[in-house]
């Protein structure tokens, strides 16, 4: 039996009427919690803010099939958040993905296009190099024989290895210790499901402006990003220095600056559009 009740999240509104609408979505392991140095700099401005956490992650913690131990579905991990959206009627919105989040949002500008205004993707996950293709091998070969936390541990330094990536690191192991491990096993499960996602949005643009914000040190994931965003038309990219791959907490006023830019360009445009 499927579990029919919202993912856990919170909304912040703005008294304009007109201002637009931010939706951030995290990745595998976090919660919304990781977007906290974008709470403040976003609430102080003209936005509405929604918040989500996704299935077994954060407040969303219980928001499972308790019979079955299948890995989740991607396309339903994408629904539930569409399912948030149109609880709430919320318009076409900016939205904002870190990490896996990023192939979140991707899939639903892909199946409700309507929902979505533009894609901001930090830390984008779009290709696996020899190394993360390694780490995911390494992954499924010991999730059952060490503590799923321990393998996190190891996940997140070979991902972030550097003394300024720690916040990060430690951001990481922390929200992913409130996952009980029958769940990390699920996740697990969803790398399998995303391969052909992944090359499929490589090979295809999608209708909506696209902002890829990576860290100049993401080394697993940024070369692909960059070959990406040359060959789509409506994609750009922004390299933030000394950042690596969860931008949003290395560099975050540089990140909430490039976002801000981007969704206060695309909102003036639309108002200045006579169509």
């Amino acid at each position: 039996m499927s579990d029919h009740r919202l993912l856990h999240h919170t909304i912040h509104r703005s008294s304009d009427e007109n201002a637009p609408w931010l939706v951030f979505v995290h990745g595998a392991g976090g919660s919304s919690t990781v977007w906290f140095k974008q709470l403040r700099n976003f609430r102080e401005g003209n936005y509405n803010i929604l918040m989500i956490d996704l299935r077994g992650h954060g407040g969303s913690v219980f928001f499972r099939d308790w019979i079955s131990n299948e890995p989740h579905a991607f396309e339903e991990i994408c629904k539930d958040v569409v399912d948030v959206l149109n609880h709430h009627n919320i318009p076409p919105s900016h939205m904002v993905g870190i990490s896996l989040g990023t192939l979140v949002i991707r899939k639903i500008a892909e199946d409700y296009p309507e929902y979505v205004s533009s894609l901001i993707m930090g830390g984008a996950i779009v290709k696996f190099n020899l190394r993360s293709r390694f780490l995911v091998w390494l992954v499924h070969r010991v999730k059952k024989l060490l503590p799923f936390i321990w393998i996190y541990k190891i996940y997140a330094f070979i991902l972030m290895p550097r003394k300024r990536h720690r916040k990060s690191r430690n951001l990481f192991v922390r929200q992913a210790k409130k996952l009980y491990h029958q769940e990390f096993l699920r996740w697990i499960g969803i790398t399998q499901q995303i391969k052909p996602l992944m090359k499929f949005f490589r090979e295809n643009n999608t209708q909506h402006p696209v902002l890829y914000i990576m860290g100049d040190e993401d080394y697993m994931f940024l070369p692909s990003v960059k070959m990406v965003a040359s060959r789509h038309k409506n994609a750009r990219l922004v390299i933030v220095p000394e950042s690596g791959h969860v931008v949003n907490v290395d560099q975050p006023r540089h990140f909430n600056r490039i976002v801000r830019t981007f969704v206060n360009g695309l909102t003036a445009r639309k108002f200045n559009d006579p169509k």
